[in-house]
């Protein structure tokens, strides 16, 4: 059987996202006060009715996995006025003294508005510009034009989490935990991640060299760019009677795509289910209940803690098809986001061995809010996750119940031996 280990696609989400500074990684979802869109959509709140979009673009546009919420006068409030005098003296001082004129105010709103969500010290809370925000939202939708690989843009330097299946970075031989330190030469120190990004997507067809930092190797990576399709499900039955099945995002079309693989899977009565999780970045925390809810008869799937101490729990939707049949979840380091939602949840109720390494750790919850006036948006952390047990992973991960690790030599042999862990519980815990 083909090798299942690295996958998954290039995204500013999470995270992971979904992700991305949120995970790319990370969720492109959560709350806004005074309403929580996500709860909204998972039918445990109401919504009032939106005010409409004042933008053509189609990323304005408001809906319940996006935000609700009234817009206030876009004028600074009186109480604020003395806050932002330095701001104004700045702005007037450096359009009067600077040396190359004209200046571009656009560029210097958007760079103060970086500055602000990044003086947060939020690695998951940022700015997107117009073109960054289109390409984060489009990526969940099925298809961009990039390598091919989920990555983290919160760190010094852009991260590869994983490559995705069939993608041209997985045929560079790029890997998890991969640093981009320059781009067709040009030292990448210091650059934001997400315009870091924004220089590794583009037009497909053209070749661009990626500087990767490995451990304490440093070496070039030349890539194509090509039109990524994102893949969502991959399954099948083995001869040993065991059922296989991979998701490789948490998006839109995944908890219909996994429902149509389970209920061809289970009309063939396997002996049990290997759900393959390695390398998924993560998604939209509504896709993530919907998922678990899959596996799960009732409980909670995760708590959102918000910074007042909070804690919002998220019920198991009833009607799940595979509730009942053994299961084993398999993670990796590439796991994020979303996908640490639902191994934990699986873990904490004991409905499910996870068996692999430890996850990214990706426990924080983000809302991508397009801004009204123009067709950038920001990304702000308003919540942590917890599992169902209160426990946070946040920097730390899910840990598996069996540590099995994944090797150069197994990946060159095209071994897998944390599938085949997997099978070996599940056909020894038969009758």
């Amino acid at each position: 059987m083909e090798n299942k280990v690295v996958r998954s696609c290039l995204l500013v989400l999470v995270g992971l996202v979904l992700l991305a500074g949120s995970f790319v990684l990370g969720f492109g979802t959560a709350s806004v006060l005074p309403k929580n869109p996500i709860r909204q959509e998972l039918g445990l709140e109401t919504c009032p009715t939106a005010a409409p979009s004042t933008s053509e673009d189609p990323t304005q546009s408001q809906s319940a996995t996006s935000y609700c919420l009234e817009y206030t006068s876009a004028s600074t409030p009186e109480e604020l006025q003395n806050l932002f005098d330095p701001f104004w003296e700045s702005w007037k001082l450096l359009h009067e003294n600077y040396v190359d004129q004209p200046l571009d105010d656009v560029i210097l709103m958007r760079g103060a508005i970086q500055g602000m969500l990044a003086a947060t010290g939020d690695k998951h809370t940022s700015y997107m510009d117009p073109e960054q925000f289109k390409q984060a939202n489009t990526e969940m939708e099925g298809e961009y034009t990039g390598i091919g690989a989920w990555v983290n843009t919160g760190g010094d330097y852009v991260e590869i989490i994983s490559p995705m299946k069939g993608s041209p970075a997985e045929a560079a031989g790029l890997q998890a935990q991969d640093l981009v330190i320059a781009i067709d030469g040009e030292d990448m120190t210091g650059i934001p991640g997400d315009l870091v990004l924004k220089r590794i997507l583009g037009p497909a067809g053209e070749t661009i060299v990626l500087t990767i930092r490995r451990g304490e190797e440093t070496f070039d990576v030349p890539i194509t760019r090509a039109l990524i399709q994102i893949p969502v499900v991959d399954y099948e039955m083995r001869e040993d009677g065991i059922g296989y099945v991979a998701l490789y995002t948490f998006n839109e079309l995944a908890t219909e795509k996994l429902r149509a693989a389970l209920k061809d899977l289970l009309a063939q009565k396997p002996k049990g289910i290997v759900f393959d999780l390695r390398g998924n970045g993560g998604g939209y925390l509504v896709t993530a209940v919907e998922v678990t809810s899959e596996f799960l008869k009732d409980g909670v799937v995760l708590y959102e803690e918000y910074g007042d101490g909070t804690r919002e729990p998220y019920p198991v939707e009833k009607g799940g098809r595979a509730t009942e049949i053994p299961l084993v979840v398999l993670i990796d380091e590439g796991s994020a986001s979303a996908s640490e939602i639902t191994a934990g949840a699986l873990q904490d109720y004991g409905r499910a061995k996870l068996v692999g390494v430890t996850s990214y750790g990706k426990g924080s919850v983000q809302n991508w809010i397009p801004l009204r006036t123009e067709a950038g948006g920001v990304r702000i952390t308003i919540a942590r996750w917890l599992t169902p047990n209160g426990n946070h992973i946040d920097g730390i991960g899910l840990t598996p119940d069996l540590v099995v690790e994944f090797t150069e030599e197994d990946l060159e042999a095209k071994r897998d031996p944390q599938l085949d862990a997997a099978v070996e519980l599940l056909l020894d815990a038969q009758p």
